[in-house]
């Protein structure tokens, strides 16, 4: 069994340091906007933000009321309060920071340490609880942080001019696409039985893999957005359809109830915009290769229209220098998927019987959940 070790506390500490950042990055870019006169832009990186924290707070208050089920319903009651002014995050960081530290600095607990307080129920405590946090931010991540870097790459292309708080905002979403994708693979690995720690240069390969390709097409997505922004929103409503719809198609079994399934579902066809997750765990080779295939096409489509419909835009260092990195980082962002997949890759998601829809009645379902809600997440 991996073990939540005092390295994990530490980025624990950087997750919190980081989301509480973003708010006020977030806020202060979207003050920027206001004041200048930008009412749209302003509007739309506040949009991207309420999303995604109303989506995150809907799946953590599900989430708490699946696992406290049966129990003392004024907790319930207070949670969902804390929810409703879009607190709920804190609640699990609050959690984390307390099953975290008793794993992390109290593992070599005397023999005489009661059985709830033991080091192997605190060490499932506490990555059980990361668990849910880290799965919160990869909605978070595909709901608005990418979004809002598609807008900010907009805006300075189409202006020329960025100032020092847009600057920040970019450094903002690469840093937090880049540490929510490792986060995400760390507690996949974590989740899954007789899998050894994520080696370094595993997670170094995943992330290039992910931030490269999903960098490239979101160049391309601006590249569009510069075309023509009704052109832009209609493509992606299509991809989204079209994500939604393999997602029906995989059945997938995530949520206890239909509502919050189709929610999920929903959630998930917008993270496939962006980039390829594997859903229900099987194997993924040709869907895989259809998606960035798919990807190829598009971006390379793009390029040539330019080249054909705006040959004077060519001519300009800022499109030469937009196109060479959108081709580049979709190439080496292939090889590192290629090489993650021949060599560092899980060669299975989970034991049969840990993740069998069949519960042993209701004193079974409950651990069940706990068990399996990662394992029925979006896989990689």
């Amino acid at each position: 069994m991996m073990k939540f070790t005092k390295q994990n506390f530490i980025f624990l500490l950087g997750g919190i340091i980081i989301y509480v950042v973003d708010i006020g990055v977030d806020f202060w870019v979207a003050s920027k906007y206001l004041c200048q006169g930008q009412y749209s832009w302003s509007l739309l990186i506040l949009c991207f933000r309420g999303l995604s924290l109303l989506v995150t707070q809907i799946f953590s208050y599900e989430w708490f009321k699946n696992d406290w089920e049966g129990t003392d319903t004024g907790k319930l009651k207070w949670i969902f309060l804390v929810h409703v002014f879009q607190c709920g995050i804190f609640i699990r960081y609050w959690f984390a920071l307390k099953y975290g530290c008793q794993a992390a600095f109290k593992q070599n607990s005397s023999g005489d340490t009661p059985e709830t307080d033991s080091p192997s129920l605190l060490q499932k405590q506490a990555i059980d609880v990361v668990t849910d946090i880290n799965m919160l931010r990869v909605f978070k991540t595909f709901l608005e942080t990418t979004p809002q870097l598609c807008v900010q790459i907009y805006i300075l292309m189409e202006h020329g001019k960025c100032n020092f708080s847009q600057y920040v905002a970019l450094i903002m979403s690469f840093g937090g696409i880049s540490f929510s994708t490792v986060d995400y693979q760390i507690s996949l690995r974590k989740s899954l039985p007789d899998k050894d720690e994520f080696p370094v240069l595993s997670k170094l390969t995943y992330l290039f893999y992910k931030l490269l390709t999903i960098t490239s097409w979101i160049l391309s997505i601006t590249l569009i957005m510069l075309l023509s922004v009704r052109s832009s929103v209609i493509l992606l409503i299509l991809l989204w359809i079209c994500g939604f719809t393999w997602t029906l198609k995989q059945r997938t079994t995530f949520c206890k109830s239909k509502k919050m399934e189709y929610l999920y579902r929903a959630v998930v066809g917008i993270i496939l915009i962006f980039t390829f997750f594997n859903i229900k765990g099987r194997k993924t080779k040709v869907c895989i290769s259809i998606y960035y295939a798919t990807h190829t096409v598009v971006t390379l489509g793009i390029l040539f229209v330019y080249m054909f419909w705006k040959p004077s835009i060519i001519k300009e260092i800022s499109f030469t220098v937009v196109s060479i990195l959108t081709i580049l980082s979709l190439a080496l962002g292939i090889i590192f998927l290629v090489v993650y997949y021949r060599h560092f890759h899980p060669t299975a998601y989970c034991r049969p019987h840990a993740c069998s829809d069949e519960v042993d009645g209701e004193a079974g379902q409950k651990d069940r959940v706990k068990i399996c809600r990662f394992q029925n997440f979006i896989m990689q």
